[in-house]
Parts: C-alpha cells; sequence; structure tokens
C-alpha cells in the first residue's frame, strides 16, 4: 500500500468517528480493492441512489485509494464511453498520479450511481446488504435455476423458494414444494436451507428436500453431508458446527443432527429438537425410486393406489375420487410420466380393470369394472 493509501486508511479513521455514511464508503472502496461480486456491484447502485451524499462521499474516499485492483474494478463497472465529470476535479489528481486510464474509470463512476438499470433489488439498509430473488413453479411444472454462486437449484412442481445472499451466509427459504440443491463450496458462507423451524446447511454437498402441508419434511442427501438444526441457530453456531461436522463431530455436544450421503431423515413440521430426528441408511435404487421426479419420472413400487393418486396429484390440476372403497388399496407398481395422466389412466385400465370418467368440474372418477 502506497502513501496515498496510507492517507486514505487515516481519513477513514478519521471521518469514521463523525459520519457512519463515511464509514460505509469506506467499507465499499475496501471491498472493490478485494473485488466486487455481481451482488455487490448491485447493491453498491442502489446505496448510492439512496442519498446523493452516499454518492459524493463515495468518489471522495475513492479519490484517496491508489490501488491498481480498485482501478481495475472501477474500469470493469462502469460504462466509460458515458462518461461524465462531476465534483471536485482536484481530488481526481492524484488517481492520475497511478495511471491515466484511472482518471477516466473514477470520473465515469457517475454513470453507475445515476442509472438505474436493475430488474429488482430488495430494500437495503447500512447494516445488512443482501439480494432477496424469489423462484417459483406451477402445477406440473419443473425448472432449473443457477444462483449468483454458481450453486444450481432444480424446483419441482407447484414449488416456492426465496433467496437471500449476504456476506455472511447464503440463505434459501423453501415456502412449499420440493427442491434439488446441489450447492458451491464456500468456506465463509454457509448455505442453509430453511423450512419451517427447520435449517438445512451445508457448504458443498448435493441434496434434495421436500415439504408439503401437514406433512413431515424429507431430506435425502446424495453427496456430501447437511446439518440439520434449529432455524434460529445464528451463523457463527452454524459455521462451527460445519467446522466440527467436517473434523471430529460429536452431536451429543450440539443441538444438530448430522446427515451424510446414501441418508434420509424425516423431521416432523413442528419438531422442536433435531436430536431425535430419525434417519436411515437408503440403497441407491430407492434414492433413485425418490429423486425420479429430476427426470420427470414418477416410480411406485406396491403403494396403495390411493397413495400414489395422492402423489400423482401434485403435479396435475385434475383431482380424483376413488368410488369405489376397494380400490384404495390395489397396490400399484410401475413407472409413469410425471405429466401423463392419460397414460396413467390407460395403465390401470388395463392392468388393473379400474375404469374411469370425467365430471364436468374435471374431476377424474375411479370405479372397479364388472
Amino acid at each position: 500500500m502506497g502513501n496515498v493509501s496510507q492517507l486514505f486508511s487515516q481519513e477513514c479513521k478519521k471521518k469514521n468517528n463523525d459520519n457512519n455514511i463515511q464509514e460505509l464508503a469506506c467499507l465499499w472502496i475496501s471491498r472493490m480493492d478485494r473485488g466486487l461480486t455481481a451482488v455487490e456491484q448491485q447493491q453498491l447502485v442502489v446505496w448510492c441512489n439512496q442519498n446523493s451524499q452516499h454518492h459524493s462521499t463515495l468518489l471522495e474516499m475513492a479519490s484517496f485509494w491508489d490501488d491498481l485492483s480498485v482501478l481495475h474494478e472501477l474500469s470493469a463497472l462502469f460504462p466509460l464511453a458515458q462518461a461524465k465529470v462531476a465534483g471536485k476535479r482536484h481530488t481526481l489528481a492524484t488517481i492520475a498520479l497511478v495511471a491515466s486510464f484511472a482518471l477516466v474509470s473514477l470520473i465515469s463512476i457517475n454513470t453507475l450511481v445515476n442509472e438505474s438499470f436493475l430488474p429488482f433489488l430488495p430494500s437495503l439498509n447500512e447494516q445488512s446488504l443482501s439480494q432477496i430473488q424469489t423462484l417459483k413453479t406451477k402445477i406440473g411444472e419443473q425448472k432449473s435455476f443457477t444462483l449468483q454462486d454458481g450453486s444450481l437449484i432444480q424446483l419441482n412442481t407447484n414449488s416456492h423458494i426465496e433467496v437471500s445472499y449476504n456476506a455472511e451466509q447464503r440463505l434459501v427459504t423453501l415456502v412449499k414444494g420440493e427442491a434439488r440443491f446441489d450447492v458451491t463450496k464456500d468456506n465463509n458462507r454457509p448455505f442453509t436451507v430453511i423450512v419451517g423451524a427447520t435449517s438445512f446447511t451445508a457448504l458443498g454437498t448435493v441434496f434434495n428436500v421436500q415439504w408439503h402441508n401437514n406433512q413431515a419434511m424429507e431430506l435425502v442427501v446424495t453427496e456430501g453431508k447437511v446439518l440439520i438444526t434449529q432455524a434460529t441457530t445464528s451463523v457463527n453456531d452454524l459455521k462451527e458446527s460445519l467446522k466440527q461436522a467436517n473434523t471430529s463431530f460429536a452431536p451429543d455436544q450440539l443441538a444438530a443432527t448430522l446427515v451424510v450421503s446414501g441418508e434420509k431423515a424425516l423431521i416432523a413440521e413442528h419438531a422442536t429438537s433435531t436430536s431425535t430426528t430419525p434417519i436411515e441408511k437408503v440403497s441407491l435404487d430407492q434414492i433413485h425410486r425418490d429423486l425420479a421426479w429430476q427426470q420427470g419420472m414418477l416410480i411406485f413400487e406396491g403403494e396403495p393406489l390411493s397413495m400414489a393418486l395422492a402423489e400423482i396429484s401434485r403435479y396435475t390440476t385434475s383431482s380424483f375420487e376413488i368410488v369405489d372403497s376397494e380400490l384404495a388399496e390395489i397396490k400399484v407398481a410401475g413407472y409413469f410420466k410425471a405429466d401423463d395422466i392419460d397414460g396413467l389412466l390407460s395403465s390401470l385400465q388395463s392392468n388393473f380393470g379400474i375404469n374411469f370418467s370425467k365430471k364436468p368440474d374435471g374431476t377424474i372418477l375411479l370405479t372397479a369394472a364388472n
């Protein structure tokens, strides 16, 4: 760090005691030094647009910095063609001593902070800068999403999640439905899925979470480890638990349950403790069956017809009504496309002698053949 950078640090310390805006401006310049993420770039725009003093203070603090990494960040962030000169030109002279292109980069900051080019951003405050994103699927719809850190999420039918990232944690809330998470490893920011009063936390892991009304939550881990805790667990406690989980994890020392690859856990909706969560080892075949939806398939291996229809109903707006009660216990086995209701009905008719008809409201009636 050069003399100018040292002056910058001294200036920040002095102003921090007087004004929190200058403290945040110093923080933003420091983040530029190590490189802004895409989300941070967006958040910087919002912060500058909240108050004209934010903008002018950022320019003032930036003029004291002479590190090339910051200048490269500025050059990459701001469109040079629309650069505008504003404020005190003498503050830019220091930057010009480092490199001539840096002057253009710093001047062009006005273009970024004077334009709002983002599709959406949440309400931000000076204590917590985060991005909230809502992802949904309709009934019968399945979609895949890539998050800004490279993590992948695949949503099953009629599902809803909310994504909130900040500097300390990657947080996803499963409002309803089912999702597969393929998590990019980041030791500094745990990846946590909140479901009701329970949280599932991983670093670099592949796992599936399912939650439907009045049903237990289901966690299936296909790669790595997932820590089950209460949703109120602090980020620091999660980090400490994950550190132990990767070394000599002792379940009785923590209010947490560790689920590893090839295991399934069922958690009651109103569970008050994760220490009693039942965990079972599952075979590869069973995992493929449970997660067949990820390939658009449903697999049944002897489930009662009533249970099979309840699962199929998740993928269609049609509803089923079993007219003859004895049909409810018929065992169903086979592979079915999740969205192929006609194929299912034809199979029930040909293999089990079950007739079907439709009511005016679309309800499908199932009756036993004579």
